[in-house]
């Protein structure tokens, strides 16, 4: 018995086309709660930054791939990025790479330039611009993820200035990177421990490559009909696209709302 149901947010519960949820998923989302499952995000986003998702409020929120987790409202759970990897990838990319980057803190985000690449993801995205600073200066406070603007053949480069982290992907233009043995999955266990659900009664739903772990963690991983072709093969179902339907669909064919 599913009591509990996790949202992707960009790709999956909100169109990439609308930036908004459709029709059908917000109607899914109310059966789901008259019915008394329990709905959640999980999601690359920081809780400031979730600007798409109209007046729903959530049972909680698993936040920037897991690095911080929201029951009720309180923050129940944090990771950060070791300081001395952080610091030493700071001055590596105010002195040397100049790549854009983020640096996402526990309590918002600031970013040190921009370029066609970061325009481009904020507008698929309809993402606020951080305030600009000099990351060295950010590095001082804890750093629970850093988006940071590489392509995926400059990866072994880069992550070696942060040996203690993972990169991952869902757009070529940048990477989520996060402390290593970090993601999703994580956010869902935590919740699975706070109130007592198995993850046999959890239900996640997902596009990106940041999905991957929470689909094949939860005991029914769904993949949306616009995912990549490695999260599709990780999900126990595929449904159809964000803009056809797909939350809607998927519910229907487990039988948890009809």
């Amino acid at each position: 018995m599913v009591k509990a149901v996790f949202f992707d947010i960009d790709g999956t519960l909100v169109s990439f086309r609308t930036h908004s949820i459709p029709a059908s998923a917000q109607l899914a989302l109310d059966m789901l709660r008259q019915q008394g499952i329990r709905v959640f995000i999980a999601s690359g986003r920081h809780l400031s930054a979730i600007n798409n998702l109209g007046s729903n409020r959530f049972d909680g929120y698993v936040t920037i791939n897991g690095g911080q987790t929201i029951i009720d409202g309180r923050v129940v759970d944090m990771h950060a990025m070791e300081a001395d990897d952080v610091r030493g990838f700071a001055r590596w990319v105010e002195t040397e790479s100049r790549m854009p980057c983020v640096f996402v803190h526990p309590d918002g985000m600031v970013m040190n330039r921009n370029n066609p690449d970061v325009d481009d993801l904020f507008e698929l995205l309809h993402f606020p611009y951080p305030p600009i600073a000099d990351l060295r200066l950010a590095a001082r406070k804890p750093v629970l993820q850093i988006i940071a603007f590489f392509d995926a053949a400059s990866e072994p480069a880069v992550m070696k200035h942060l040996p203690h982290c993972t990169a991952t992907r869902w757009y070529p233009t940048f990477s989520d990177v996060v402390p290593q043995g970090i993601s999703k999955t994580v956010g869902l266990d935590c919740i699975a421990r706070h109130l007592h659900i198995d993850p046999s009664e959890m239900m996640a739903f997902g596009d990106g490559g940041n999905d991957i772990e929470m689909l094949r963690y939860a005991g029914t991983g769904v993949a949306m009909g616009n995912a990549d072709d490695a999260v599709k093969a990780a999900a126990d179902y595929v449904t159809t696209s964000v803009d056809d339907d797909g939350i809607m669909n998927a519910l229907k064919h487990f039988g948890l709302i009809r």
